[in-house]
């Protein structure tokens, strides 16, 4: 007998529809698994005997075949159990074939029966609604999928069973299981607040145009001066994510769990990886194709410490995803393409030792120390950070003295409010404001280009050939910000200056390039 029963495939973000067919033949004992599929699904042939047995239902000594089409597409992971086992019941006659006519199935068997949680049930389900079916999926991933548009009462059935035994039940008709409720995330830690930052006007007043614009940073100061501190507190002056947002970081979390059970993503994402991380696990990739760190802080922040310290042919891969805000992974089996649109905050020592910038304590390397160390990081990768500041450390004396400085709240406040202006007038994509770090070519120059001072200004860095044709939008993109937060329509002359001292640019002796030029907030 032959039947046959939906399932899924995924490349990328996208689910591709694979058909399991299951044919039942007098001839040699056999469990045959073909249509391209990796170890882990060869290996499904003995989970589903056991699963099967354990629940008293033996194969018949009889050639049992499944296919998995279309055969060309590579099939990985173990969410193909669920579907093969039914689609054996049905070909057995033990469970009626129109029954599955409905369903998209995923999930892994465990000996005894049960449905083990897998990777990808949240992009599964959307994919199945979208396809017009329902979704049979392990009760730990039920809250998960429930997200998706086969949550609501008039959708396709969503069934999420605890064990084989329960989904046959349901699939007959003898106890219909009840629709699963959106799985609630636990509620996040209070994210660290910027008021506990002492010290560091210039470092918090970039952070906060970091944020309102969408801009790249790159921080450098000797070690405890408070750069992972300020990197740490990004996210709490971010505007909240929008439904779609939290939609799309949460597929890409599903696709890149290991099968644990998730919740709808509540805040922006902050990724920090180990210097000693590898391409694969950076960009995405490996054995099996999967996000990798830039794709899993998508709509969030990628935090890299000890910039250096990082593979440099690990870094230069990174370039083309910060412009372009996707990466695509190509192998030998595979060429997807995943979302990545981050912000990168960069922190890094001046040199190896990391106290080149104070005499008292540096090697007796210097210069030399500190050139070879700024070598380690490539012209190309250095030219895509839009604000590259200093961070000098903060006496101890005066951290007792200072005074607390504003809360998360009230930055988050004028980001928000930033935001809205540049909506208004750079327009929206998918319901969020295009961000000035998004603008390019005419469109850059038709809303950034200053007043004629600041074009002066400009004018004037380029005679003197400090400015790459990036660079120059960069500055462009980072004045307008500054505008922004200033509810100027035009970025004036101090804007142009201190965008151009954030570069490392700014004539020193122009009155307005002062590095105290930036307003100071106190709390």
């Amino acid at each position: 007998m032959l039947a046959k029963i939906q399932t899924l495939a995924f490349v990328g973000m996208d689910a591709v529809p694979v058909d399991v067919q299951v044919h039942v033949l007098q001839g040699q004992i056999a469990f045959t698994v073909v249509g391209l599929a990796d170890k882990a699904v060869g290996e499904s042939r003995e989970r589903v005997r056991s699963a099967l047995a354990a629940i008293g239902l033996g194969l018949p000594p009889k050639r049992i075949v499944v296919n998995l089409s279309p055969a060309d597409l590579p099939k990985e992971g173990s969410h193909y159990d669920l579907p093969v086992a039914l689609g054996v019941m049905a070909a057995l006659g033990a469970i009626e074939p129109e029954s599955l006519a409905d369903y998209v199935a995923l999930g892994e068997l465990g000996l005894d029966g049960s449905l083990r949680a897998v990777p990808g049930v949240l992009p599964a389900a959307m994919a199945a609604a979208s396809w017009g079916k329902g979704l049979l999926c392990p009760a730990a991933c039920g809250g998960e999928a429930a997200w998706s548009p086969l949550g609501k009462d008039d959708a396709p059935p969503l069934a999420a069973a605890a064990n084989l035994l329960e989904l046959i039940q349901h699939l007959q008709g003898e106890r219909l299981l009840a629709r699963p409720a959106p799985r609630r995330e636990k509620e996040a830690d209070a994210l660290p607040d910027m008021q506990d930052v002492r010290g560091q006007t210039m470092a918090r007043h970039a952070l906060e145009v970091t944020a309102a614009g969408g801009h790249n940073l790159l921080m450098t100061g000797p070690p405890g001066a408070g750069k992972s501190m300020l990197a740490q507190r990004l996210p709490g002056i971010l505007p909240p994510m929008s439904a779609a947002e939290r939609l799309e970081v949460s597929m890409l979390a599903s696709l890149a769990s290991r099968g644990g059970a998730l919740g709808l993503a509540s805040a922006r994402p902050f990724r920090a990886p180990h210097h000693s991380a590898s391409m694969a696990a950076l960009v995405g990739g490996g054995k099996q194709v999967r996000p990798g760190e830039i794709s899993l802080a998508h709509r969030g922040v990628l935090f890299l410490d000890e910039l250096p310290e990082f593979n440099r042919q690990v870094l230069d891969a990174l370039r083309q995803p910060m412009e372009t805000g996707q990466v695509e992974v190509a192998r030998a089996s595979a060429h997807v393409t995943y979302p990545a649109r981050f912000q990168v905050i960069a922190a890094m020592n001046p040199c190896r030792c990391g106290h080149a910038t104070e005499p008292a304590l540096a090697c007796g390397r210097l210069p030399h120390c500190l050139q070879d160390y700024a070598a380690k990081i490539s012209g190309p990768l250095l030219d895509r950070f839009d604000l590259r500041i200093d961070v000098p450390p903060v006496a101890l004396r005066a951290m007792l003295a200072e005074p607390h400085g504003e809360t998360s709240a009230a930055v988050r406040q004028r980001v928000l409010e930033a935001q809205t202006r540049q909506g208004a007038r750079n327009g929206l994509a998918a319901g969020r404001p295009i961000l000035n770090s998004q603008l390019d070519g005419d469109d850059l120059l038709a809303r950034a280009m200053p007043a004629a001072r600041g074009r002066a200004l400009m004018e004037k860095m380029i005679d003197q050939g400090g400015l790459t044709a990036r660079g120059f939008n960069r500055v462009l993109r980072v004045a307008l910000t500054l505008a922004d937060l200033g509810a100027r329509t035009r970025p004036s002359e101090e804007d142009v200056a201190c965008a151009l001292m954030w570069r490392g640019l700014a004539p020193s002796k122009n009155p307005v390039a002062r590095p105290d030029w930036h307003r100071t907030r106190a709390g």
